[in-house]
């Protein structure tokens, strides 16, 4: 008598695996078809579903002003060129400064970021960094560096009321299309990453102004070669 409960409790406990399997390596297999699909972020999609407003025009990264890319990488990732997902120098001091993995701050990737808006959720917790790092290592494999920021621009949020990418964040702060920013746009849109529904490029105020000052100098520094090529 007692078989048949077993059995079931075993194709129950089976299936969640498989689901899980599934939910976890379902990104894995995506990303290659990203290298000539345009994705959108987990977050829009969630703002789609839940009737919110999402403004996203996809340009390709020639069409964005080398300032933008250059100023996001002296915010974010000043060594986007150099490592391979993960700057492990920078994590190493990111944890030395952390009394846990959920405290950690900064040490976070171009690549780690997009993982986290491609395919996982906000906040810090363990297991979300888990799944992010080697979600990150394969991205920057799989994708390449130029592809992997024209993704970054064009997914990360960049504006109070559901702007997506760098199109929509050049025009609702500035009234232009993301080609002609300058190096001061550019750094003042690199500033309101981390929070835009509450900076504001178009209306900085003194801390964003001064990140945006320290931006910009920094972004004339940045080793950048591996975003050239065509278009």
């Amino acid at each position: 008598m007692a078989t048949k409960p077993r059995s079931t409790a075993f194709r129950i406990v089976r299936a969640v695996v498989v689901a899980l399997l599934i939910v976890v390596l379902l990104p894995y297999a995506l990303a290659p078809f990203y290298r000539v699909v345009d994705p959108v972020s987990a977050l829009m999609l969630w703002r789609r579903v839940t009737g919110h407003r999402v403004e996203r025009v996809w340009v390709p990264l020639g069409a964005i002003g080398p300032a933008l890319p250059r100023a996001v990488m002296a915010a974010e990732d000043a060594r986007f060129c150099v490592h391979h997902g993960i700057d492990f120098g920078e994590l190493r001091a990111a944890i030395e400064d952390a009394d846990d993995l959920s405290e950690m701050r900064g040490g976070s990737t171009i690549a780690q970021q997009t993982a986290k808006n491609l395919f996982l959720w906000p906040g810090r917790s363990v297991i979300r960094k888990a799944l992010e790092f080697p979600l990150a290592l394969w991205l920057d494999l799989a994708l390449g560096k130029r592809r992997l920021m024209e993704i970054y621009l064009n997914i990360a949020e960049w504006g109070p009321d559901g702007e997506f990418g760098a199109e929509a964040a050049a025009r609702h702060a500035f009234g232009k299309p993301a080609r002609d920013l300058s190096s001061r746009e550019a750094a003042l849109l690199a500033s309101i990453l981390p929070n835009p529904a509450v900076r504001s490029a178009s209306r900085p105020g003194p801390g964003v102004r001064r990140l945006a000052l320290i931006y910009e100098r920094r972004a004339g520094r940045v080793r950048a070669e591996c975003l050239r090529g065509p278009g």
